[in-house]
């Protein structure tokens, strides 16, 4: 008989008598049923991002130990989960070093400041080869940093690497380049194009990660990884010096471990930006004090054939077990209704495409044999897309968008999955062109992102337990525009109130 899902029922139930989960492979592991660990007993690289905070400010680690403890880890496991593309060793513990004397000298930035993050190699960095994750850029080192990386550093993060994505941040990976593998599960999915930035944060090897989403990519891999994924509203987080998939669509955000991390990495990202013409100029909210305020009032939205029809029965039960646990502390669970249209795939496909296309229109054609043919054929099929199409995914994007936003007036969040299924079986091979079959097999079923990249709405994914086979499973909160701190607050009070960000992978 199969083992039974892992509410949280079932999880206190066990907490005398533990049953671990097997090995998944020689790398990896998982004991989701374990015990909540406390911050006294787990491990240094598994703290929370606000905790190692607190004893970076007390120096105790400094921020070089700290930083040389994760090298360690990365040089120790990441040859076997192959999250980074490049370790930024010496770039990483100089600034640990001006760290150190900054803060002995009273001149404390935060709760970033000395603590080791992770970018996804979308993402400029001064004097390092930011490759995209295709070979067509092999050789770029920029000569400034994205505004998300210069903001981070202003914060004080110690920047310890760059992260693997899917190649131009679509869907296969480039061939010959390495694929990240799942921590909890090396025969797993490791999610789409923020797969590194997931791995990473999940495995300890990295106390956060920025990520971006253009349909999924943050939200894909923190569901698969068991983790926190945040996409800000379109346009909170500055895109400038991060190379485009779909100018239009594409949204930069943090990926971390618990909610509060969220929030940090948020405050620090978020901001206007002149020089990225889409920026908003609303000011960033003071999302980590509002986290605490609780959710009694607040109003959830669900639509039951949205959240759970043709969906994995686990994570189906799964997002009946998150509405249970949001009214036992004091939310309002209201009835709402998606918009209903099959044509969101299609749509976002050829608006996608056709920007890519114009992101790639320095390399492409003219050196379109250096793609692989995952992004090659994306970009062919951008040349394809008539005018006709783009009006009508236009259109299907213009209406989608409003009915969402007029859906979302109504209450103060929308619950449903992250994803439709846990992790499936990896490709065998993951560098070959995308089709719908194979896309398939991955998502089951494709329509709890891509309407959110449509309409700009800020999203946030939390772990809510494991399936029968100790695979993370996800929720996904979508809000209003602008509504990060709503947002949060839900997410943080879901989290609190269960063990699931406790939970990390064997390595």
């Amino acid at each position: 008989m199969s083992e039974p899902r892992l509410t949280r029922r079932v999880l206190l139930a066990r907490l005398a008598g533990v049953a671990a989960f097997p090995f998944a492979a020689v790398s990896c592991g998982r004991d989701p049923a374990g015990d909540t660990v406390s911050q006294a007993a787990r491990p240094l690289h598994y703290s929370s991002l606000a905790d190692v905070a607190k004893l970076v400010a007390a120096g105790k680690p400094l921020s070089t130990d700290l930083t040389q403890q994760l090298l360690d880890r990365i040089a120790a496991v990441d040859g076997r989960l192959k999250s980074y593309v490049t370790v930024m060793a010496v770039q990483a513990l100089s600034s640990a070093q001006h760290a150190d004397a900054e803060i002995r000298a009273g001149r404390y930035r935060g709760p970033l400041h000395g603590v080791p993050i992770a970018v996804k190699d979308l993402c400029y960095t001064r004097g390092v080869r930011t490759m995209a994750g295709t070979k067509a850029f092999a050789d770029f080192v920029p000569d400034f940093d994205a505004t998300v990386v210069a903001r981070l550093e202003a914060a004080g993060a110690v920047i310890i690497g760059k992260l693997v994505l899917c190649e131009g941040a679509f869907g296969p990976y480039f061939p010959g380049l390495q694929v990240p593998v799942n921590p909890w599960d090396a025969t797993r999915w490791s999610g789409v194009s923020s797969s590194g930035s997931g791995v990473a944060t999940a495995a300890g090897l990295c106390f956060a990660s920025v990520g971006t989403d253009t349909g999924g990519s943050i939200r894909y891999p923190s569901a698969a990884n068991g983790c926190v994924g945040l996409k800000p509203t379109y346009g909170r987080v500055s895109r400038y010096g991060v190379f485009a998939l779909a100018a239009s669509m594409d949204h930069v955000g943090p990926m971390t471990r618990t909610v509060e991390d969220a929030a940090i990495m948020f405050e620090a990202m978020a901001g206007h930006d002149p020089r990225d013409s889409t920026s908003l100029p609303d000011p960033v909210p003071a999302v980590r004090a509002e986290l605490d305020r609780g959710i009694a009032g607040l109003r959830v939205g669900f639509d039951r054939r949205y959240a759970t029809e043709n969906v994995d029965p686990d994570v189906a039960s799964a997002m009946e077990d998150v509405l249970a646990e949001l009214a036992r502390v004091g939310a309002t669970v209201v009835a709402v209704r998606m918009p209903e249209d099959g044509t969101v795939g299609r749509a976002w496909l050829d608006l996608c495409s056709v920007e890519a296309l114009a992101a790639h229109a320095k390399s492409f054609p003219s050196r379109g044999s250096e793609y692989g043919p995952g992004m090659r054929a994306v970009l062919e099929a951008g040349q394809r897309v008539t005018p006709a199409k783009l009006a009508a995914a236009a259109k299907v994007r213009s209406e989608v968008s409003a009915a969402i936003e007029s859906m979302l007036n109504t209450v103060d969040c929308l619950v449903c999955p992250s994803m439709a299924n846990t992790a499936r079986v990896k490709e065998t091979n993951p560098f070959d062109e995308e089709t719908d079959e194979s896309w398939s097999r991955n998502v089951r079923n494709d329509i709890h992102t891509k309407p959110f990249n449509f309409s700009g709405s800020p999203t946030l994914s939390v772990p809510c337990g494991f399936s029968a086979d100790g695979l993370p499973l996800s929720v996904q909160f979508v809000g209003r525009r602008l509504n990060e701190s709503v947002l949060c607050r839900i997410g943080h009070a879901y989290e609190q109130a269960t063990p699931w960000h406790t939970k990390h992978p064997v390595i």
